[in-house]
């Protein structure tokens, strides 16, 4: 692993994290005090490409002004009321998040894990309300490689060992199928007791593998053949990412449950959400499910500016033409280190072959936090550049020349 040189300020700020933080993250060695837009500056001064966008909560860029406005003019007049009361923004919150993505109602929620256990507890409610299926034997499908959060929910579906060593056990009415594989899918819906079948359009933790052209209207076909939900993850795919305002756009497909959350705020605060038809949504009655903070006041403002900004910005469209620019740059890079480059809009994957003394992705991004990139590894030999989506050809095109040049240094 590369050795790292640390002014005596940023060494302080990391120190007290490892003392005081419990050890749950392998964070870059640099310490950011600042952002704004496709650039984060660390304590020292010194400017950077944000290519993380912090798992893409930030697609409109870090400290957009409309969005800092909508929190800022929201937490001076009232930032929560809970449910037990209304207040007047939840409803506007809803009416407009539910005409955007089509649906008849959204549960707003705030993490997104908590927007997969909302999506798993509906789907299971269906199920036995309307698909008849035995009470305590409802079923969800899930794929590997998956990646859904870390509460035993979302790792009791995982297939990653760092996620569920130790942690044990897990819950039970879950299938884990191979992703991307149509044939496994439709096996696994002979079994009566399927209520669901939830995954990413595309995985992001598992590396940007984006499946093949056709996969999710096969998923389409299946889930309405079987009379299966179909449960869309789009909490890091969605949101203009791909270079649709869905994943699921790609195909002109549309889910029975779609999962937001990160980007829906802009990055300013925890927000997700679960949308469905009344057919799903009304199955859960109150006091079944809910969230203290879920649909606060302030969160409504600041969605609503987030996603005004999705539009009005044509960051959908940005996204798409930069991630082109991108992957053909990236493509073009002549390195033994390179083998695979893929992606959709601005949610790319860049594999490098392992090199020096067991030298990894994460050296990689060593270097490339050096020359003025932060990026981030998966998987130990695939690194993850995501910038913000309000990048343009100017900076995207700097920002590849960072990437060839350290590339090809090392």
């Amino acid at each position: 692993m590369n050795s790292v040189t640390l002014s005596p300020k940023s060494q302080y700020f990391i120190e007290l994290e490892n003392k005081f933080g419990a050890h749950n993250y392998h964070p870059l060695p640099v310490v950011l005090d600042r952002g704004e837009g496709a650039f984060v500056w660390d304590v020292e001064g010194k400017k950077y490409f944000d290519f993380l966008s912090a798992y893409s909560s930030v697609n409109q860029g870090h400290c957009h002004p409309k969005i800092i406005k909508a929190l800022t003019d929201q937490a001076q007049k009232i930032t929560i009321t809970s449910r037990a009361f209304h207040n007047n923004l939840l409803g506007e919150y809803e009416k407009f998040i539910t005409n955007l993505f089509g649906f008849d109602k959204v549960l707003p929620m705030n993490t997104g894990v908590e927007a997969l256990e909302t999506a798993v507890k509906l789907a299971r409610k269906w199920g036995y309300l309307k698909k008849g299926i035995s009470e305590n034997c409802a079923k969800i499908v899930f794929v590997e490689g998956n990646f859904h959060g870390r509460t035993l929910a979302a790792i009791s579906a995982s297939t990653d060992e760092s996620s569920t060593d130790g942690f044990g056990p897990f819950l039970p009415g879950y299938e884990i199928i191979p992703y991307n594989d149509l044939t496994a899918l439709e096996k696994s819906f002979q079994d009566k007791n399927i209520a669901a079948f939830l995954f990413e359009p595309i995985q992001g933790e598992a590396g940007v593998v984006v499946p093949d052209e056709g996969y999710l209207k096969g998923v389409r076909e299946l889930c309405s053949k079987y009379n299966v939900l179909m449960i869309a993850d789009e909490i890091q795919t969605g949101l203009c990412r791909t270079g649709k305002m869905l994943a699921c756009d790609h195909e002109n497909i549309k889910p029975d449950l779609l999962m937001l959350g990160k980007a829906l705020s802009g990055g300013v605060l925890p927000i997700s959400a679960v949308l469905a038809n009344d057919e799903v949504m009304l199955c859960i009655h109150p006091g079944e499910h809910g969230s203290t903070f879920g649909g606060n006041p302030l969160a409504c403002a600041v969605a609503i500016a987030s996603l005004n900004v999705l539009l009005d910005e044509k960051l959908a469209d940005n996204a798409e033409k930069m991630g082109q620019l991108f992957r053909a740059r990236m493509q073009n890079i002549k390195s033994p280190l390179i083998t695979t480059v893929r992606g959709k809009g601005l949610l790319n994957a860049v594999v490098i072959k392992p090199f020096g003394d067991n030298k990894t992705a994460y050296d990689v991004c060593l270097a490339l936090k050096e020359n003025g990139i932060l990026a981030k590894q998966t998987h130990t030999h695939i690194i993850r550049f995501a910038p913000t989506l309000v990048i343009n050809e100017q900076q995207i095109n700097e920002a590849c020349d960072i990437i060839e040049k350290t590339i090809l240094s090392l």
